[in-house]
C-alpha cells in the first residue's frame, strides 16, 4: 500500500514538472502575443493536477497505512507520510475550480506586473494585484480554517513558520543593524574614499552582456552546476525553475551599467540549482524529496552568493577569470573586486542591496504584506505606503513606482507571503557556513583556489539531500547545527566582515 501510494505522489511530481516547464517558459521564450493562450494552458493544467492532488485514493491509503501502524516504515518513509498527509488534507479543501482560477489569475496578474513595470504604472496594476490578494485569501480560509490568514501565507512557504516569530526575528536583526549602519556611514563620512570604486568597475560599454553570460557560464560551471541537468538563460527578474532535479532552469540578467547584477545573480540562483541538483536520487519525485520550505532554499542561494561569492578568498580565485573576459579591469586586483561588491549603501532596488542593509528591504514586505491581510494596509495605498517605508527605514525615496512597489515579480505570481524567507535564510546561511567552516578546516583555501566541490558535497549531504526529512527549519538547523535560528549569529558575520 505504501508503494501504491508513492505511485500515485510520484504522478502528481510529473504533472507538476510539466506546470514547471510552462512557467518557466512563459518568463523566458513565450511570445507577448501568447500570454492569454497560456494563462488559458495553465488553468486547464492546473485543474488536472488539482484533480490528482486531491484523489480519494491517496487519502484512503494514507488511512490504510496508519491503521497498519508504521513501525515498518523508515524514517525517510514516515517523513514522506507526514508530507503526503498534510498535503493531501489541503488541496482536499480546495476545489479544482478554484485551482484553475488561480493559474489562470497568476498569468494574467503576471503579464499585467511586466507591463506596469516597464511603463512605472501602479494604477493600471492595481486592479489585477487587488484581485490576487483576494484570491490567495479565499484560498487561505479554505485550505488553512485554522490558521491565521497570514500565517497561512508564510507556511505555504516556510512549513510552521509563523508571524509573530518572523516580527521577533526581525526586531532583534532590525535593532543589531541600526548602530551598524550608522557606525558604516559614520565612517564612509569621515573617509569617503572608503567607498570608491576603480573607474574600470564601474558601468560602461565595456561590460558587454554577451561576454558576461559566457564568463557567468564559466562560474556557474566551476561551483558545480551541471549543464547536462540544466541551463542558464535571461529574464526580467531571475528564478530558478524547470520541471526536476535532473533539469534544473536559472536565469539572470545582464546590464552593462552594473556588471555586479550579471555575475551576483548567477551565483544567487547557482545556490538555487546546486539544491535542486543535489535532492535525493533514492526519493526522487516524493514528498519527503522536496526542498524544506524557501527560507531554507534561500540559505542556500544566500551562502553561495554572500558567504562565497562575495568573500575575500573567491575573489582571489575570480579575478584572474574577469581580466581574461573584461581586458579593461587588468589594472584591479582581487581587493578592488571584494571591496566593489562589499560597499554598503541604502539603494532603492532589494535584489541590488548590500548584505547589511537588505534585511529592511525585506521587512518592509513583510510588514505591508502583514498589512495587506489584516487590513490595515490598502493595495490603492501601495506606492505611498512603500515609499514611507523606504524613507523611514534607508532614507531613500523612489522617483517611480518602477524603482518602488513594482520592482519584484512575487506578489503578481501569487507568491505572498515568501519575501520573509530571504533574511530567515539569510540567517540560516550564516549559521550553516559557520558549521561548514568547523568541519571544512581549509575551505576558505579551497575557494581561493577554486575548489568548491568540498563544499558543494558537505551541502549536498547535510543539506540538499535531507529534502523534507525535518518538519521545519529550525529542526534541520538543530540537526547541522546544534542549535534553531540564532539572529546572534547572523549580526556577529556582518559585524566580523
Amino acid at each position: 500500500q505504501y508503494q501504491l501510494l508513492c505511485g500515485k505522489l510520484r504522478k502528481i511530481a510529473h504533472l507538476e514538472g510539466t506546470m514547471g516547464l510552462l512557467g518557466w517558459d512563459e518568463q523566458t521564450m513565450m511570445p507577448q502575443g501568447s500570454e492569454e493562450a497560456r494563462g488559458n494552458q495553465k488553468a486547464a493544467l492546473a485543474g488536472v493536477v488539482h484533480n490528482a492532488k486531491v484523489d480519494q485514493e491517496i487519502g484512503k491509503l494514507i488511512d490504510s497505512i496508519e491503521r497498519a501502524g508504521t513501525g515498518e516504515l523508515s524514517s525517510a518513509e514516515k517523513a514522506n507520510l507526514r508530507e503526503a498527509k498534510e498535503k493531501f488534507e489541503q488541496n482536499s479543501r480546495m476545489s479544482s475550480e478554484l485551482a484553475s482560477r488561480a493559474a489562470l489569475l497568476e498569468s494574467q496578474t503576471y503579464s499585467a506586473w511586466v507591463r506596469a513595470r516597464s511603463q512605472a504604472d501602479f494604477e493600471a496594476y492595481s486592479p489585477h494585484l487587488e484581485a490576487m490578494i483576494d484570491l490567495r485569501k479565499e484560498i487561505l480560509k479554505v485550505t488553512k480554517p485554522d490558521m491565521d490568514l497570514y500565517d497561512g501565507a508564510i507556511d505555504n512557504f516556510d512549513p510552521r513558520m509563523k508571524a509573530p516569530r518572523i516580527a521577533a526575528v526581525f526586531d532583534e536583526v532590525k535593532s543589531g543593524l541600526a548602530p551598524m549602519i550608522t557606525q558604516i556611514a559614520d565612517q564612509v563620512a569621515a573617509d569617503p574614499k572608503l567607498n570608491d570604486v576603480p573607474a574600470a568597475l564601474k558601468g560602461g560599454p565595456e561590460w558587454d552582456p554577451a561576454k558576461q553570460a559566457l564568463m557567468c557560464r564559466e562560474v556557474a560551471e566551476a561551483l558545480g552546476f551541471d549543464f547536462e541537468k540544466g541551463r542558464m538563460d535571461v529574464s526580467v527578474h531571475p528564478f530558478t525553475g524547470g520541471s526536476h532535479p535532473t533539469d534544473v532552469r536559472i536565469t539572470t540578467r545582464y546590464s552593462e551599467e552594473n556588471w555586479m547584477e550579471g555575475v551576483m545573480g548567477t551565483i544567487h540562483e547557482c545556490g538555487h540549482a546546486l539544491y535542486e541538483q543535489g535532492r535525493a536520487s533514492r526519493h526522487i519525485d516524493l514528498p519527503v524529496s522536496e526542498p524544506l520550505g524557501m527560507a531554507t532554499h534561500e540559505s542556500q542561494s544566500l551562502l553561495w552568493e554572500r558567504c562565497v561569492g562575495q568573500s575575500r578568498a573567491f575573489w582571489t580565485w575570480a579575478t584572474p577569470i574577469m581580466h581574461r573576459y573584461f581586458p579593461h579591469t587588468k589594472d584591479c586586483t582581487a581587493e578592488d573586486f571584494y571591496r566593489a561588491v562589499n560597499i554598503v549603501r541604502p539603494s532603492l532596488i532589494r535584489v541590488d542591496a548590500d548584505e547589511v542593509t537588505y534585511p529592511l528591504h525585506v521587512a518592509i514586505r513583510f510588514e505591508i504584506e502583514k498589512g495587506l491581510f489584516d487590513g490595515s494596509v490598502q493595495v490603492k495605498d501601495l506606492p505611498s505606503t512603500w515609499n514611507q517605508k523606504m524613507k523611514d527605514y534607508l532614507g531613500i525615496e523612489p522617483p517611480s513606482d518602477k524603482e518602488g512597489v513594482l520592482q519584484d515579480v512575487h506578489w503578481s505570481m501569487g507568491a505572498v507571503g515568501y519575501f520573509p524567507s530571504y533574511t530567515l535564510g539569510a540567517m540560516m546561511a550564516a549559521q550553516i557556513f559557520d558549521k561548514a567552516k568547523e568541519e571544512l578546516a581549509d575551505l576558505e583555501a579551497q575557494i581561493a583556489r577554486g575548489e568548491f566541490k568540498p563544499l558543494k558535497e558537505w551541502l549536498n549531504k547535510r543539506i540538499h539531500e535531507q529534502g523534507s526529512m525535518h518538519p521545519s527549519a529550525d529542526a534541520l538547523l538543530e540537526d547541522v547545527t546544534g542549535k534553531s535560528l540564532d539572529p546572534a549569529v547572523f549580526l556577529g558575520y556582518l559585524r566580523d566582515k
